[in-house]
């Protein structure tokens, strides 16, 4: 539902790219696991690798889910911005295409959440 504003509502976004200090915002949802309500919201550099995103961001931060350890991230299928993406391990997350506020899919089609409870 669209919200329409009473009056002339202007404003400056405080959420844009120049107020990170060089980092960005990454969204990523992970279908089917809803023992996390939401996507995660990380803040990440930009330079950083799609793999060392992984290994130091994505995997710390769902380890606490039962499927993480089985989760093999390199190898799901995923998305960016709701469009078909194969990360490169080696690419940084900017020149892989990964910019501020984008939305990663992660899908593990083997996986569906706490004993198969999105099955």
């Amino acid at each position: 539902m669209s919200v329409n504003a009473l009056y002339d509502y202007k404003f400056e976004p405080r959420d844009k790219v120049e107020n990170f200090h060089g980092m960005q915002l990454l969204y990523l949802y992970w279908p089917h696991h809803l023992m996390y309500c939401s996507p995660f919201a990380f803040l990440v550099q930009p330079d950083m690798t799609f793999g060392a995103f992984i290994e130091e961001v994505l995997k710390p931060a769902v380890e606490a889910h039962p499927d993480s350890a089985r989760a093999r991230f390199l190898d799901a299928q995923w998305q960016l911005n709701g469009e078909p993406f194969t990360p490169d391990p080696s690419a940084t997350l900017k020149s892989s295409g990964i910019d501020h506020k984008s939305m990663l899919t992660v899908i593990t089609p083997e996986l569906n959440g706490i004993a198969g409870s999105a099955s």
